[in-house]
């Protein structure tokens, strides 16, 4: 019994501390604001929205030890599917990043994936006429590479990713048209 309260109490504490090391990792950007409106730049051109379909500057600082890589994604969440909707999933981008360019191309040795629009990289906001969406932005730092490619769904990227997530940051960001 005595093995169990202690084994709790080394649970408990480490379950009150880490979201204390894992909150130093912070995702900014000098484009989009938590709960604000994205601006027209950010929206996808097609599907009915005429927008600049350009990806915001990401910043992130205070990757925690043992970071091998990150991954940045953009979901929304409310997209009418049933599964949501992947506006942008790219991984393997190098531990020594720290900031994507607005419309930026990737580093080398990053994977884009393809878009829920079917193309591959950044696919801007396009929720349907009188809805407003969350998109959330989103960069993980993972313990290793991801050892994928580029032909694998968004699903199985996520399930790579979350598995391998030692820390993440959003910011999440609203469009209606």
């Amino acid at each position: 019994m005595r093995y169990l309260n202690i084994l709790s109490t080394v649970v408990l504490t480490v379950s009150i501390i880490s979201p204390v090391f894992a909150n130093d990792f912070r995702l900014t950007s000098t484009d989009i604001t938590e709960g604000d409106k994205l601006d027209t730049e950010f929206v996808f051109q097609g599907f009915g929205c005429d927008g600049g379909n350009t990806s915001p500057a990401l910043a992130w600082e205070n990757a925690p030890e043992g970071t091998k890589s990150f991954a940045v994604t953009v979901y929304d969440p409310d997209a009418p599917t049933g599964s949501g909707w992947w506006h942008w999933f790219a991984f393997n981008i190098p531990a020594e990043v720290s900031e994507l360019q607005a419309g930026a191309s990737l580093p080398d040795g990053a994977v884009a994936l393809k878009n829920d629009y079917g193309a591959t990289g950044f696919g801007g906001a396009c929720p349907p006429p009188g809805e407003v969406h969350r998109y959330q932005f989103t960069v993980h730092a993972l313990s290793t590479a991801l050892e994928i490619d580029a032909s694998v769904s968004n699903a199985l990227a996520g399930f790579m990713v979350n598995a391998n997530s030692i820390a993440s940051s959003t910011i999440t960001a609203v469009y209606a048209r």
